[in-house]
């Protein structure tokens, strides 16, 4: 079924802009922007729609070299790869029921061909160098200052203490002495690291 674009949005929860859509059968819904998109287009999911930015097909249906964004990991569970603002991912290749993804961070990821996409880059790509240029505009943001642990006593967080030198021993933690900032969060048996065909930090190809 059809659908037509309303309004191009600012959804303050996201990076990216959304669109409004008004099926033919009358239904309302949002949708991520992709940054082709523009007010008065149609656009179309499901089997046959065409290779156009906003329309949402599965990857099996899609030729090799496409661009598309908000990408599902399992089949009819809803996009979770790509959802921000000037994300592309491109479709590399096609072997069998997998079908092989380049994301953003140059890693190589296998996902199912049933998976469904959305074509098109996102739009608002220039909200990565947006500077926030003063702290009120944090504030208005909700953000509150923080006070870093290496400036506290030992009571009051595990970075306090010391005279000459300000630096946290041994790994990062947070004011409760759980570990913070780049520990390994990932669990052997209970991740898709097997999907992985180029990681994004050593190169190495993943067994």
């Amino acid at each position: 079924m059809p659908a037509k674009v309303i309004s191009i949005e600012y959804d303050p929860n996201r990076s990216c802009y959304i669109a409004l859509l008004h099926y033919a059968d009358g239904h309302k819904s949002y949708i991520l922007a992709p940054a082709q998109l523009n007010v008065g287009d149609e656009i179309q999911s499901g089997p046959g729609s065409d290779i156009r930015p906003g329309n949402a097909l599965a990857l099996r249906e899609m030729p090799t070299g496409t661009i598309v964004h908000n990408v599902e990991m399992t089949p009819g569970q809803g996009g979770k790869l790509g959802r921000a603002a000037g994300t592309a991912i491109q479709l590399a290749a096609k072997e069998g029921d997998m079908v092989t993804l380049r994301l953003p961070s140059s890693e190589m990821r296998l996902v199912r061909a049933d998976c469904r996409a959305t074509v098109g880059t996102l739009s608002n790509p220039e909200h990565q160098n947006i500077k926030v240029g003063k702290a009120g505009r944090s504030r208005h943001k909700g953000k509150r200052p923080q006070t870093r642990g290496v400036a506290m006593n030992p009571v009051d967080h595990p970075h306090g203490g010391g005279e000459a030198h300000k630096t946290p021993g041994g790994h990062p933690r947070t004011p409760w002495g759980k570990p913070t900032m780049g520990y390994r969060t990932r669990k052997k048996g209970k991740t898709s690291d097997r999907y992985i065909v180029r990681g994004r930090r050593r190169g190495k190809k993943k067994r």
